[in-house]
């Protein structure tokens, strides 16, 4: 008895190692099925099968590693500066340019710090909560001040103009792409310096040449006088060319330093610009049209509004069809930022050929050409239609005069007409005559 209780027990440890080797591979099968659903025909050992699908996460590891520093390194040697915050806008990385940008020389690659220890800089934390919040790409422009360790470093550190672009990322980190618009800026200053001196030093001579071609005027006989007269018309252009560019610098230099507020109605501003151009307009066949509140008041420099209008009515006339309208439609509406305030928007619509989708970005840039289209020839014994009057500043000049009266000015295709949209919003509305003095 003593001898078959050890066979029986023999057989049931024996048993129970076989079952639990079976349940082992079992279940070392159905860890590895989803690893092998490539290669299932190939029947090898579970042991071997399973050294070499740790050797393959190994090798997928080290590709991924390598992409990573590779990504890493394209970064770092990017035009564009590269920074990437956790959820907790601690700095885990940034690139060599985001460095010189936001001058992080206290930062060292692994180590992570609160961003806003490191860049004093509220917009840029500003941007990465509201990119986090909102979970979408987040633009921002600002001029960054960068903090000074001692007080040598005030002399040497500038403030840049920065545009920083955000996107967000998982787990809650945030990745931003810098740009230092700085260098542009200061490009364009220089520009705009050496066009004004030059502007400046042509005024003379292009009066003294004006001189001379008026007494060459008189002096010649027909049908020798009409290169004279089309000499005039070009020196005249010249001076209104050089004219135009030294009113926008100064405008774009100090906006309200040359405008005297008073209370202006705008309903007999636009009557007294159409009377001006009527004579063209007239030549035709065209008409204007008003509706809209009567009797509207704004504050504002009524010379230079009045230049607003005469530039986009002259605009209309040039680009109607004949036998057309111009219709001017006024509205006030009320300012969604402040309740107790109310602003004036005013559109003007032609009938022609409008604005072509690529030129609308680019209508208020200063000599921007667009769709030959929208030109005339100043000449009208010449057929050709690529000759382009006016000297290119005009819209410019008056996107600086309204917002200079912290108005906005946007260009559009009206879509019941087809011809130019222009919708001019100026702040500072009075319903009926103001009783008080704005100068």
């Amino acid at each position: 008895m003593l001898l078959l209780g050890f066979f029986l027990g023999l057989a049931v440890g024996i048993g129970f190692w076989v079952w639990q080797q079976v349940q082992l591979n079992r279940y070392l099968w159905q860890v590895l099925q989803p690893l092998t659903s490539h290669s299932v025909k190939v029947r090898l050992p579970l042991i071997p099968r399973l050294r070499q699908e740790i050797a393959m996460v190994k090798q997928q590891r080290q590709d991924l590693q390598q992409s990573l520093q590779t990504y890493q390194d394209l970064l770092d040697f990017a035009p564009l500066g590269y920074l990437q915050v956790d959820e907790e806008n601690q700095l885990l990385w940034c690139n060599q340019q985001a460095q010189e940008i936001l001058q992080l020389q206290r930062w060292q690659p692994g180590q992570v710090r609160l961003l806003l220890e490191l860049v004093r800089s509220y917009e840029l934390d500003q941007l990465i909560e509201q990119t986090r919040d909102r979970q979408k790409p987040q633009m921002r422009e600002w001029v960054f001040h960068p903090s000074y360790d001692h007080a040598a470093a005030v002399l040497e550190l500038k403030s840049l103009a920065l545009r920083a672009s955000s996107l967000p990322l998982p787990q809650g980190q945030v990745g931003v792409f810098l740009e230092n618009r700085q260098p542009l800026l200061d490009m364009n200053q220089e520009r705009d310096r050496s066009f004004s001196d030059l502007a400046h030093e042509l005024r003379t001579p292009l009066t003294s040449i004006r001189l001379v071609v008026e007494t060459l005027q008189h002096r010649l006989e027909p049908p020798l006088d009409r290169w004279v007269n089309r000499l005039m018309q070009e020196v005249d252009r010249l001076i209104n060319l050089v004219q135009s560019w030294l009113e926008l610098t100064q405008m774009e230099t100090n906006p309200t330093i040359q405008l005297h507020f008073e209370a202006v109605e705008v309903r007999s501003l636009i009557d007294s610009v159409w009377e001006t151009l009527e004579p063209l307009a007239q030549q035709q066949h065209l008409t204007l049209s008003y509706s809209g509140t009567e009797n509207l008041w704004i504050k504002g420099d009524r010379s230079r509004i009045y230049q607003v209008f005469l530039n986009l009515l002259d605009n209309s006339i040039k680009y109607s069809p004949p036998c057309t309208s111009i219709h001017i439609e006024a509205k006030i509406l009320p300012d969604q930022g402040n309740t107790n305030s109310h602003y004036l928007e005013i559109n003007i619509i032609d009938s022609g050929v409008g604005f072509s989708e690529a030129d609308l970005p680019h209508v208020f840039e200063r000599f921007y050409r667009g769709d030959k289209a929208r030109t005339r020839s100043p000449f009208p014994e010449s057929n050709t239609t690529t000759a382009i009057i006016g000297s290119g500043l005009g819209l410019a000049i008056v996107r600086q005069i309204v917002i200079a009266h912290g108005g906005a000015i946007k260009a559009m295709n009206h879509p019941a007409t087809g011809g130019a949209w222009m919708q001019v919003q100026l702040p500072e509305v009075v319903a009926n005559s103001p009783s008080q003095d704005y100068s």
